[in-house]
C-alpha cells in the first residue's frame, strides 16, 4: 500500500463593452457612447489590468499545484520506477502510452505500436487510438521528440508541466466568463481565488496528473467561456463567427481527450433545450450550438477509427431529435400560454420518443454493447431494482460513484462560496421562473421584446444559460461524487458573478426600496472586495503551511514488486491481477497485460469478471483453466483485496465475486435465500498453503508484505 510520510532531511477588470448599464447611451449597433476619450482610456485600461490579473493568476494557480505535487512526493528526488507508481490505477494506463511513444525508434512505429498493440491485452491485438483517448499523450510526445528540449527537460516534467500548465488556461476561463457575465474583473478575481481556496473540492490534478478529466475540463471551461459570449446580445457578425469557431475548437479537444465527454455534452444540450423551449435563448443559436456538438463527436469518431460508442452516444441521438421535430412543429412559439404549453408538452414526447428510436436503431445496426455497464449502474443506483450484475456492482461499491458526502457542503460554507452560491441561485431561479412564464404568455415576439424593454424583471441569454449549467450538473455532481468537479468549479463563476452583478443586485434594493444608481454600484464593489479580504486573511497561512509542509513518496513493497519484474522475468511475460496494479506493471516494466482499467469495453468487461476469480471461491483447476486461456503467465494476488477491510460486507470484491457466481459471502451477516456455499474455498486464500492441488499449476516465485506471484505451469 502506498503512503507519504515526513520528508527525511537529506540529499537534495472591469469589462462594461457589451454589457452597458441601462444608465447609458447604447447604439444600435450595440457600442457604447463614451462622453469622452477619458472613459474610452478607462475602459482600455480596466480590460488591460483585467487581463493581466487573468493571467497572473492563472499562472499562480499552475504554480502552486505543481509545488504541491513536488512538496507531496518529493518528485524531483524519487527514482524513475517510483514517480511512474505514483501514477496510480488508469493515470499510469495512460502514461505508459506516452512512454511508449518517447521510447519508439521513430513517431511511425510508435503509431503503428498503439494502432496495433497486443501488449494491453493477451492474445488480443487492439487499435489504442480507437480504444481510448489517448490522442493527447500522441501529441505531446511528438512534440517533445521534435523539440529541441531533450537535454534540458525530462520526459516526465514535460508531460506534468503540460497538465499543470492547462490548469493556468482552466482558471483563466473561469475568470473570464464571471466577468462576462457580471461586467466587471472583479468577479473573475474572487472565482479564481475561490477556485484556489477550495482547491480541495475543485480539482484533483495534483495527484491525478494524467486523468483525462484533467486533460478535458479547461476546454470545457473555455467553451463555457466562448458560450457566454456568443450568447450576449449586439454581437457583430464577426464577432459571432470567431466565437462559434471557439466553442467548436473547444468542443472538440474536450471531447478528444475525454471518453466521457458524451454524456457531459448530453447534459449541456438538455441546457439549451430547456432554455430554448421557454424562449430564453435566440433559437438561431442555440441551432448551432447542437450542430457544433454534433460535428465535434463526429469529428472525434472519425480520428478514434469509427468508434461505435461514439455513433451510439445518446448526445447524437438527442440532438438529432430536437432538429428533427423543430423541423416538424414549425410554429412551437406562437400562441397564448395553454396553446404554447400543450405545443411544449408535445415537443418534448417527440424529442423523447424520437432519441429512444435513434439510439436504439442505431444500437442494433452496429451491435454496440460498449455502455450497457454503465445503464445497468444508473438503473441499480436510482433504485430501479436490485442487481447482481458485477459490473454495475463495482461502481455502486466506489465511494467515488457514490452521492456527493455532507461535508463538501461544509468546507465550500468555510470559504462562504456555498452560501453565497445558493443565496444567487434562489434570486436567479426566481427570475428564471418568472421570465419562463412571461415568454410562454406573449402573444409574439414584437410584444414579447417590448415587453422585456419595459419590464423590471429581466433575464439576459448569458444568464440563464450559466443558471440551467449550474443546476444541471449540481444534479449530476450530488448523485455522483466523482463528477463534483464538474460543479464546484462553475460554482465558483457563478457565485462571484451574483455578487458583483448589477442586475441582481438592482433587484433585491427595488424589492425593499432602497434602489440608487449610486448605493448598487457601492454594494457591487464593497462586497466582493469585503469578501476577498475575508478569504484572504482566513486562508493565506493555511496555504503558506500546506506550501512549506515537505512529504516523500514512500511505497517499497510496489518498487520492490516492479523491479522484480523487470529483473526476473522475459519481456513476453504475460501478467494478471487486479485492474490498477496492472496499469502499474504496463508502465514500469512494460510487460503484457490480461486486463487493465479503461473499463468501456464489453469484452474486456467480461475477461476482468473471469481474471477475478483468483478472489473468489473456485476451484484451482477453474481458476488455472481461466488464467491460461489468456496466456497468463504470471499472476499477482494482492493481500488488500483478498484480505480486504475497505469497504463493507457486501461492497467487498471477494462479495461482489460471490453474488455473481451464486455463493454465499463471507463473515456474519444476511445472505439472499438462493445463494448457496460454495464447493471450494476462497483461492487467494487457499494458494498460500501450497497445497498439491494448487502447486501441482502455480508455483510462488515473489512475495512481500503485499503481493505474491505465482508462476502457471505450462501443461501440455
Amino acid at each position: 500500500m502506498t503512503t507519504v510520510r515526513q520528508r527525511r532531511v537529506g540529499k537534495g477588470t472591469e469589462a462594461a463593452e457589451d454589457q452597458p448599464s441601462e444608465e447609458k447611451n447604447v447604439k444600435p449597433d450595440g457600442k457604447i457612447l463614451s462622453d469622452d476619450t477619458g472613459g474610452k482610456l478607462w475602459n482600455v485600461l480596466s480590460v488591460t489590468v483585467g487581463g493581466i490579473v487573468a493571467i497572473s493568476l492563472g499562472l499562480l494557480t499552475s504554480v502552486y499545484v505543481a509545488t504541491l505535487h513536488e512538496n507531496d512526493l518529493w518528485f524531483s528526488n524519487i527514482k524513475e520506477v517510483e514517480r511512474e507508481i505514483s501514477f496510480r490505477t488508469e493515470c499510469g494506463l495512460y502514461y505508459s502510452y506516452y512512454k511508449q511513444m518517447i521510447q519508439a525508434a521513430s513517431i511511425q512505429q510508435g503509431l503503428h505500436g498503439l494502432v496495433y498493440d497486443n501488449k494491453t491485452e493477451s492474445v488480443r491485438t487492439i487499435n489504442i487510438l480507437e480504444r481510448m483517448n489517448v490522442y493527447q499523450e500522441v501529441f505531446l510526445s511528438i512534440l517533445y521528440r521534435i523539440l529541441p528540449i531533450q537535454q534540458y527537460l525530462e520526459p516526465v516534467y514535460f508531460y506534468i508541466y503540460t497538465l499543470f500548465g492547462l490548469q493556468a488556461v482552466y482558471v483563466i476561463a473561469l475568470y473570464v466568463t464571471s466577468w462576462l457575465l457580471s461586467g466587471t474583473w472583479l468577479s473573475g478575481l474572487l472565482a479564481a481565488c475561490w477556485y484556489i481556496t477550495n482547491r480541495i473540492d475543485t480539482t484533483r490534478v495534483e495527484f491525478t496528473i494524467p486523468l483525462r478529466e484533467n486533460w478535458a475540463l479547461p476546454f470545457f471551461a473555455v467553451q463555457i467561456a466562448a458560450i457566454t459570449y456568443l450568447l450576449r446580445t449586439h454581437l457583430q457578425p464577426v464577432q459571432e463567427r470567431l466565437t462559434l469557431t471557439a466553442i467548436f475548437i473547444a468542443t472538440f479537444l474536450f471531447s478528444l481527450t475525454w471518453q466521457f465527454n458524451q454524456f457531459m455534452m448530453l447534459i449541456q444540450a438538455l441546457a439549451l433545450f430547456i432554455l430554448d423551449c421557454f424562449d430564453m435563448l435566440p433559437t438561431a443559436k442555440v441551432t448551432w450550438l447542437y450542430i457544433i456538438q454534433i460535428s465535434g463527436l463526429l469529428l472525434v469518431c472519425v480520428l478514434q477509427f469509427f468508434n461505435s460508442m461514439i455513433l451510439g452516444s445518446l448526445l447524437l441521438s438527442f440532438n438529432a431529435s430536437v432538429l428533427i421535430a423543430r423541423t416538424i412543429q414549425k410554429n412551437l412559439k406562437k400562441g397564448g400560454l395553454l396553446n404554447r404549453l400543450g405545443k411544449l408538452i408535445l415537443h418534448v414526447l417527440l424529442v423523447l420518443c424520437f432519441t429512444l428510436l435513434i439510439n436504439k436503431f442505431i444500437k442494433k445496426i452496429l451491435n454496440l454493447e460498449s455502455d450497457e455497464h454503465i445503464f445497468k449502474f444508473l438503473k441499480a443506483k436510482f433504485g430501479f431494482g436490485a442487481t447482481r450484475d458485477f459490473d454495475a456492482n463495482l461502481y455502486l461499491c466506489e465511494e467515488a460513484f457514490g452521492l456527493l458526502p455532507l461535508n463538501t457542503f461544509s468546507r465550500l460554507s468555510d470559504t462562504l462560496l456555498f452560501c453565497i452560491y445558493v443565496f444567487v441561485l434562489f434570486l436567479m431561479t426566481v427570475v428564471a421562473v418568472i421570465v419562463a412564464f412571461r415568454n410562454l404568455s406573449g402573444s409574439n415576439q414584437d410584444q414579447f421584446m417590448e415587453k422585456m424593454e419595459e419590464c423590471t424583471i429581466t433575464l439576459k441569454p448569458d444568464a440563464a444559460y450559466n443558471l440551467i449549467h449550474t443546476v444541471l450538473f449540481g444534479c449530476l455532481a450530488l448523485s455522483t461524487m466523482r463528477m463534483k468537479y464538474l460543479w464546484t468549479s462553475h460554482m465558483c463563476v457563478f457565485a462571484s458573478f451574483g455578487l458583483c452583478s448589477t442586475e441582481i443586485w438592482k433587484l433585491i434594493l427595488k424589492c425593499i426600496h432602497l434602489y440608487t444608481p449610486r448605493r448598487t454600484y457601492v454594494i457591487k464593489y464593497s462586497i466582493p472586495i469585503i469578501t476577498l479580504l475575508y478569504i484572504s486573511y482566513k486562508f493565506w497561512p493555511g496555504i503558506m503551511d500546506e506550501l512549506s509542509e515537505l512529504r516523500e513518496f514512500y511505497d517499497p513493497d510496489t518498487v520492490e514488486l516492479m523491479n522484480w519484474i523487470k529483473s526476473n522475468t522475459p519481456n513476453t511475460a504475460v501478467f494478471a491481477g487486479s485492474m490498477q496494479l496492472l496499469a502499474g506493471v504496463k508502465l514500469c516494466t512494460g510487460r503484457t497485460l490480461t486486463n487493465h482499467p479503461h473499463y468501456e469495453d464489453k469484452n474486456l468487461r467480461e475477461r476482468t469478471k473471469q481474471i477475478y476469480q483468483i478472489y473468489a471461491k473456485r476451484s484451482p483447476e477453474d481458476v488455472y483453466t481461466i488464467l491460461r486461456s489468456f496466456g497468463t503467465d504470471y499472476v499477482i494476488l494482492e493481500d488488500s483485496i483478498c484480505y480486504e477491510r475497505r469497504h463493507s460486507r457486501g461492497c467487498r470484491l471477494r462479495d461482489l465475486l460471490d453474488i455473481a457466481n451464486g455463493h454465499v459471502m463471507d463473515g456474519l451477516g444476511e445472505n439472499e435465500p438462493d445463494l448457496k456455499p460454495s464447493l471450494y474455498p476462497r483461492f487467494c486464500e487457499e494458494i498460500k498453503k501450497n497445497l498439491p492441488s494448487y502447486t501441482i499449476h502455480f508455483t510462488r516465485v515473489f512475495q512481500n508484505k503485499t503481493f505474491h506471484i505465482y508462476k502457471l505451469a505450462k501443461h501440455k
